[in-house]
């Protein structure tokens, strides 16, 4: 019974994403405490063993974000512990982070990726990795921090990326920029839900502000796309989930290009193991498309937890 399980929901930690984990941990908790579970929010510090040693819970929620909390640290601290935990274990959390690794798995599995470079973030700065347009990104951030878009007529990279404050690791990956439509499909244990398109409001692309911000972007579900289209995106999203060996709920976004010269190209960027739960989010809204709310869409996930994932 939902009654008589004790749930910590693990949020905050120190990655940038920490306001965003904040706003996550506080709505999930919220509604599993709806749900009947016992619940306690935790603010996750360094001392964070000693916590859940005392708490002693039944489940963790995990609603943290960003290096610490999706890369594979915290899940191996629970597998440690023995606590059982939500989302993906240690091996899938680390790769879906590590977007080289991850696009070289999907990539093996028959899945669409961008052509790409991986170089130190000054190399970047001196000179085109790759012919513009591109994007340079960090390895191991996500939320779009530390993302700069190089148009065509660039006439040189990004200079932000020489700042001595530069606060998203030295390793960059320099990425062919995929002109068309942002989509993205949640993955609920083994289902492809359904498939969302993402299109900014007054930002150049889907940026953090864009994702976070009530009314940065609009977001229109069912994608209005070809069937065919609809469905491949939601087989790809599988695949991705599985070959990644992601568990519990992820999220998998993609790039259509439809114009011609594209020739209907379709294209994963990135499958993320620890998707946003905030009202603005895209996963809450995919399960409540497919007929679960948010409460159970949270229950679900507490179920679903365990270790050795």
């Amino acid at each position: 019974m939902a009654d008589s399980k004790h749930v910590a929901v693990l949020m905050g930690g120190w990655s940038a994403e920490r306001p965003v984990s904040l706003a996550s941990g506080k709505d999930c908790a919220a509604a599993l405490e709806r749900s009947g579970y016992r619940v306690t929010l935790v603010d996750v510090q360094r001392d964070i063993s000693a916590v859940l040693e005392k708490l002693k819970p039944d489940v963790v929620f995990n609603a943290l974000h960003g290096p610490f909390g999706e890369d594979g640290c915290i899940q191996g601290l629970l597998e440690i512990l023995g606590i059982p935990y939500t989302h993906s274990g240690v091996a899938a959390s680390a790769l879906a982070m590590d977007k080289q690794k991850a696009k070289a798995v999907m990539k093996a599995a028959g899945i669409p990726v961008a052509e790409h470079k991986v170089l130190h973030r000054l190399e970047a700065a001196k000179a085109h990795a790759l012919p513009p347009p591109y994007v340079a990104k960090p390895v191991r951030e996500g939320s779009s921090f530390g993302v700069l878009i190089v148009k065509e007529n660039a006439e040189h990279p990004p200079q932000e990326l020489y700042r001595d404050d530069w606060p998203y690791g030295d390793m960059v990956m320099v990425e062919r920029y995929i002109p068309g439509r942002e989509l993205t499909c949640a993955v609920m244990g083994n289902v492809a839900l359904g498939v969302t398109e993402v299109m900014p409001l007054g930002h150049g692309f889907y940026d953090f502000d864009a994702k976070y911000k009530p009314g940065g972007s609009q977001h229109t579900l069912p994608a209005k796309i070809s069937p065919f289209v609809y469905q491949e995106v939601q087989k790809l999203s599988l695949r991705a989930h599985q070959a990644l060996g992601c568990q519990g709920v992820s999220r998998a976004d993609f790039r259509f290009d439809e114009q011609p010269s594209g020739g209907g190209e379709l294209i994963c960027l990135e499958v993320n193991t620890q998707p946003g739960m905030t009202p603005t989010s895209l996963v809450p809204e995919i399960a409540a498309h497919a007929g679960h709310s948010f409460e159970e869409l949270t229950s679900w996930m507490v179920e679903n937890a365990s270790c050795g994932r």
